[in-house]
């Protein structure tokens, strides 16, 4: 298919709009889970922490199942891949809207939705790494926004969904969206650049390609940077910094309603994180290409653990939208770089590979931080120590990937 038909438009800025609409629809629907977990509350009748262990589930089949697709879609391809993990993702949500009980509604949303998320994940944050290295820090921001505009669009037009026909309908209504959206981005993306297709000033060492190894060879050339002390760093700050992440989206909306706060306002903070991450994600991908992807990917996560911390002292719905702008902000420019910062630290030849290995990191802190933080709650009747911890342990996630840079740059 032939979609690059001006010669002056390099095509993986095409690339990046499929990609875009990927992250769209995956954290749009994963970060949406604080509109639907009140709902839910109700329906089964669970503890906060039992009830919220679905996005937990669902975390871990989204990041764990990246390591496996992230070698299939090096192998298969990103289009292949991406059209069966769309089948998948509505699947699993349809299936969800049906559930009759907690372990169903679990299943559903947390395995089955998860899995078809997982693939659009590798796809939609990969994949800019194949198509760019000197701006790859801008690219990745841009085709990462789509996370930011999909908590911006999804998160109201979920808690709309949910007060006009209820959890259970808004489910189908939003995996009718996702197939429409999912089918435009399978048609954009592709895996990496054509022979004489990557403009040299782009690549002024060369494109770095996918190998055509047989399996054996790409999981042993896998596993030695798994065994490395950059990756073991890393992968240690990833988990600490995102535990900041999984305690704010899981419970902001209902924080807010413990503090006095209606529903909507809670809502309208999620849709102020996702815009700010929006913004976060492609001005600070644009600097840290500049400055240095790995130095900006460290300060903007200390910051996320900074203003978590903060966040156990907003007592007014302005200081929670204030907030959710800085921690956005912040988090969008850590988020823009996680690509670029896998490719800087261990090369691009099996990223789809490594970066589904690393991002089991996050399938810790979406399983454990939910959890800890409802069992935390119902311990202190207050989320307040819940956020300081967790912000606390994201600043020791900073200096953990600071770390592995120095330890990557001795080596």
């Amino acid at each position: 298919m032939r979609w690059n038909r001006r010669p002056d438009v390099y095509a993986g800025w095409v690339v990046v709009t499929g990609c875009f609409l990927g992250s769209f629809v995956v954290f749009g629907l994963s970060y949406s889970f604080g509109v639907f977990f009140e709902p839910v509350l109700e329906a089964f009748g669970a503890p906060r922490s039992t009830t919220s262990t679905a996005f937990g589930v669902q975390t871990v089949a989204l990041y764990v199942g990246a390591v496996g697709i992230g070698a299939l879609v090096d192998r298969y391809g990103t289009r292949r891949m991406l059209a069966a993990g769309t089948v998948v993702l509505c699947g699993g949500l349809v299936a969800t809207s049906r559930a009759s009980t907690l372990p169903q509604f679990v299943a559903g949303y947390g395995v089955v939705t998860g899995a078809g998320l997982s693939v659009v994940y590798v796809v939609a944050y990969a994949t800019p790494a194949r198509w760019f290295d000197r701006r790859v820090g801008l690219a990745s921001g841009l085709a990462s926004a789509g996370l930011g505009f999909g908590m911006l669009v999804v998160s109201p037009v979920a808690t709309e969904l949910v007060a006009r026909v209820g959890w259970r309908d808004a489910l189908v209504a939003l995996a009718a969206g996702v197939a429409v959206v999912l089918a435009a981005a399978t048609a954009l993306v592709r895996g990496e650049p054509g022979a004489g297709e990557a403009p040299a000033a782009e690549f002024p060492n060369g494109v770095e390609r996918a190998g055509d190894s047989a399996w054996r060879d790409q999981l042993s050339e896998v596993g030695a940077v798994a065994r490395t002390p950059t990756f073991a760093l890393t992968f240690v700050g990833w988990a600490a910094i995102y535990g900041t992440l999984y305690v704010v989206l899981v419970n902001l909306v209902v924080y807010g309603t413990d503090l006095g706060m209606t529903r909507e306002t809670g809502a309208t903070a999620l849709a102020v994180l996702g815009a700010a991450s929006a913004a976060g994600r492609v001005a600070i991908g644009f600097f840290g290409d500049r400055l240095g992807r790995i130095r900006v990917f460290v300060a903007c996560s200390a910051a996320m653990g900074v203003s978590t911390v903060a966040l156990a002292g907003v007592g007014t719905p302005l200081e929670l939208w204030a907030f959710a702008a800085v921690y956005g902000l912040t988090y969008g420019g850590n988020g823009a770089l996680l690509a670029p910062l896998t490719a800087d630290l261990f090369g691009r030849a099996n990223i789809n590979a490594v970066f589904g290995l690393i991002s089991v990191a996050f399938a810790f802190s979406g399983i454990l931080a939910p959890y800890l933080a409802g069992v935390g709650y119902e311990a202190f009747a207050t989320y307040d120590p819940v956020f300081v911890a967790a912000g606390a342990l994201a600043v020791v996630g900073a200096v953990a990937v600071a770390a592995a840079d120095r330890v990557s740059t001795a080596g």
